[in-house]
């Protein structure tokens, strides 16, 4: 037999085949285990190290949730804190419009149009009694005083 002339575009490394089944197969046997007569024997050591572990861990989530509320109220308090601002904000410009509308309402000339609007006269000469607003000078107790009063008859 005479073997083909191998070209250079036709070398190839050797082929490879696929592995056929090699070995032993494996055979598996269920077997029942009956534990029933077993008896689980307590660790001390192993109970301790778990109780410590579980001690450590409740603390870690003792602190952490600590650390959370306060991190959480702090948020709480900033967005109060803001709210108060806005709403003193807003009774300062409130307070500022409301003293404004006063002034502009305390007026003496507007008083005096309307006034004569109503149809009111001027107060005649000896028809305005000026009060003693004034606090006493001493700030402590004052006796009572006696004045003569005056009536004014109506025109």
């Amino acid at each position: 037999m005479a073997t083909p002339a191998l070209s250079p575009t036709k070398i190839a490394g050797p082929r490879r085949r696929k592995p056929c089944w090699t070995g032993t197969p494996e055979i598996y046997f269920a077997k029942p285990i009956d534990n029933s007569r077993l008896v689980k024997v307590a660790d001390p050591k192993r109970k301790r190290e778990v109780a410590l572990f579980m001690g450590a861990l409740c603390c870690l989530f003792l602190m952490v949730m600590t650390y959370a509320w306060q991190h959480f109220s702090a948020i709480e308090y900033g967005y109060r804190i803001e709210a108060l601002k806005s709403q003193r904000d807003g009774l300062v410009e409130m307070n500022r419009t409301l003293r404004l509308e006063e002034s502009s309402l305390r007026d003496p000339g507007r008083i005096d149009t309307l006034a004569r609007r109503m149809g009111l006269q001027s107060p005649q000469a000896g028809q305005v009694q000026l009060l003693d607003v004034g606090m006493p000078e001493s700030g402590g107790a004052e006796m009572a005083r006696v004045s003569a009063a005056s009536i004014i008859a109506a025109q």
